[in-house]
């Protein structure tokens, strides 16, 4: 089962909430909280897609850059000693760390 839907480079989850009996979602991956609520499953993507129109037309409304959800950085926690595993692994390769976790990830995908 698929839950995500993508739009315009934003995407969410949607979720469904027991206690309000409705589906909701929110733009993942940003700071600024952009959410929605819908009734139905055939709602969801139009409801989503709405909320991102309605984040694109404020912020240029407003005179801001929307904020995008992905900047190529992240932060990966590993152990102490998978942390040196990994560093050893990729200079035994002849490559850099973040080279080595690009290269990871991208097999995983």
């Amino acid at each position: 089962m698929k839950n995500i839907i993508e739009y315009k480079g934003y995407y969410t989850k949607i979720e469904y909430s027991v206690a309000d009996k409705v589906l909701h979602g929110k733009i993942e991956g940003i700071n600024d909280l952009v959410n929605f609520e819908c009734d139905s499953a055939s709602e969801a993507e139009e409801k989503f897609r709405e909320a991102v129109d309605d984040y694109l037309a404020l912020c240029k409304d407003l005179g801001q850059q929307p904020q995008k959800p992905y900047n190529g950085i992240f932060n990966v926690r590993l152990s102490p000693e998978l942390h040196r595993k990994a560093v050893i692994k990729a200079a035994d390769e002849g490559i850099t760390l973040n080279q080595f976790v690009v290269l990871a990830v991208q097999k995983a995908l």
